[in-house]
């Protein structure tokens, strides 16, 4: 099916929202474009939490000032009707006198949830939604995971050996540090997505082999915040600890002791873990969190159902014997193929793979 102008437009949007990724939190991605007989004039992004919306920073770029009530907005996600940090877009596109507004998908959360649109409607603005809806929701699956599901969205990630190995077997006397599967292009992809996540976690058991820094030195964006996953709560004196500003959060079942550098929070012994951490996020209004490993934590977030993506690398190297990668089911998202490796993205349908003791898998 030949594609609409409204569709062209929408992907222009989502172009230009997809600049700020892992920078807007708590706010969405959003872009906007003002579109005069056929001719993009004005158009723009949120670029960060408290600076002007999308509307309004493409509103504001139009030169030709008196084509804009005969124009077109594009934008997304559904235009704000409240007050925050700044003032309602759904106001501005009122007082300069746009008839029309094609809108990419609804803002669920509870302070807008279609009253944008209803703003404008009622106010007599041809408002037209759901214009590539599904693309406008997945840019904005964390967002849209906090508020309607109550949780961080949960991506996974880990690297397997081609016969199916996360890890080779330690001999005693191992060097501290990671038996690498990937190259450097991977290994800056994913220093990548850690910038464009709130959080990261990793299991003790990663901390002690792999000395993690849990940063995005290979890119430019902002540390994730660490979290250690530790039945224990013993997570060692690591260097990588002190590789990264800022606090790790330690999730245990032991209070044990409390140095400058970690926050202990207290797991419950009779509720999952995956539950009591995606919880506690919540209420800290983490948006978002990056598992990596190792391989009992990441079964134990499967084994929950408390995940929604997963990204999986899978090297062209044997390992012949070592740690079992997870075994994952769901819905083929995307591909791509490196020179030491190849990723496959799944998406959770929601079919959780046979139940195991999902309590106290996790070292």
């Amino acid at each position: 099916m030949p594609e609409t102008d409204h569709e062209k437009y929408m992907k222009r949007c989502l172009e230009l929202a997809s600049r700020a990724e892992g920078l807007t939190f708590p706010n969405p991605l959003v872009g906007s474009v003002i579109v005069s007989e056929g001719r993009i004039i004005g158009e723009g992004y949120h670029c960060r939490a408290g600076e002007p919306h999308a509307e309004v920073n493409a509103i504001a770029s139009v030169k030709e000032r008196s084509l804009i009530p005969s124009s077109v907005l594009y934008v997304s996600l559904e235009p704000c009707s409240h007050y925050g940090k700044t003032p309602p877009c759904a106001n501005l596109i009122l007082d300069e006198g746009i008839k029309k507004v094609v809108v990419g998908t609804i803002d669920t959360s509870d302070k807008v949830a279609g009253q944008g649109v209803a703003l404008l409607r009622d106010s007599g603005v041809d408002v037209i939604s759901g214009v590539l809806d599904d693309e406008c929701r997945r840019i904005n699956r964390r967002f849209f995971s906090f508020h309607e599901k109550k949780r961080p969205y949960i991506t996974l990630k880990w690297a397997q050996s081609t016969d199916g190995f996360i890890d080779a077997d330690r001999k005693p006397g191992y060097v501290t540090g990671p038996n690498w599967i990937t190259g450097m292009p991977e290994r800056t992809l994913v220093h990548k997505w850690r910038s464009e996540e709130e959080a990261i976690l990793v299991g003790a058991g990663t901390i002690r082999t792999d000395n993690p820094s849990l940063n995005v030195r290979y890119w430019t964006g902002r540390d994730p915040l660490r979290i250690i996953l530790s039945r224990t709560g013993k997570t060692g004196g690591y260097p990588g600890k002190n590789q990264t500003k800022g606090t790790v959060i330690v999730f245990s079942e032991v209070a044990g002791d409390i140095n400058s550098k970690e926050k202990r929070r207290l797991l419950k012994k009779n509720v999952p873990a995956a539950r009591q951490i995606t919880e506690e996020l919540y209420r800290m209004g983490i948006q978002s969190l990056l598992v990596e490993g190792g391989a009992s934590v990441l079964n134990h977030f499967i084994a929950a159902g408390m995940w929604d993506e997963a990204r999986i690398f899978t090297g062209k190297t044997c390992f012949g014997s070592g740690i079992e990668a997870p075994l994952i089911k769901g819905i083929n998202h995307g591909s791509a193929r490196f020179k030491y490796s190849d990723l496959q993205i799944v998406l959770n349908d929601n079919n959780i793979l046979d139940p195991i003791d999902i309590l106290h898998n996790y070292i």
